[in-house]
């Protein structure tokens, strides 16, 4: 089971100025997450931390692929992520997430990118996801061009209606009458 550990930076403990830290993520990482949208897939982090006052700038940039379902045939497809992304800290009293800032608490000077992590990286994913053509499932292609092409006759010449709507059609060409 991969441990979210090294994930955690001690806000704390940093000195000032700049400190980097490096992941290569795999599957798991993703099952470590539990999240719903990516469950597989390799990404390498960046995580640059700097580190003036009692704030603290981090950079995070991600970059490898991961594995989401075809929006066509539903099978897994690769997808390549690159992001740049930044999040802004500072210690507090408790932690809490107000837009951009994030405070963590003072007795608890942790902050768990794990999460974070998983949000650039699913937010880097375009909403369409489709195979490079010709590469998506035959068997599954075949079976959506039989239902579109029923679909698709359907509309040609006279629509079949169902017979609730014809009995309500009726009742209103009585009331017309």
């Amino acid at each position: 089971m991969y441990s979210l550990e090294p994930l955690k930076i001690d806000l704390e403990g940093l000195k000032e100025g700049v400190t980097s830290f490096a992941y290569d993520l795999d599957d798991a990482y993703f099952e470590a997450v539990d999240a719903p949208e990516v469950r597989r897939g390799n990404v390498h982090v960046d995580v640059s931390v700097s580190r003036s006052g009692g704030i603290y700038r981090i950079d995070i940039h991600t970059e490898g692929t991961v594995h989401v379902p075809c929006d066509r045939c539903l099978d897994d497809m690769e997808q390549a992520v690159c992001a740049d992304n930044s999040l802004t800290a500072r210690l507090g009293e408790e932690y809490s997430e107000e837009d951009d800032l994030i405070t963590v608490g003072r007795d608890d000077s942790q902050l768990d990118l794990s999460w974070f992590i998983y949000e650039f990286i699913a937010l880097d994913i375009p909403i369409k996801h489709v195979h490079a053509p010709g590469k998506c499932n035959p068997a599954m292609i075949k079976a959506l061009e039989e239902h579109s092409a029923a679909r698709s006759t359907e509309g040609e010449g006279e629509t079949p209606v169902d017979s609730r709507w014809s009995e309500l059609e009726k009742l209103k060409n009585k009331i017309k009458d």
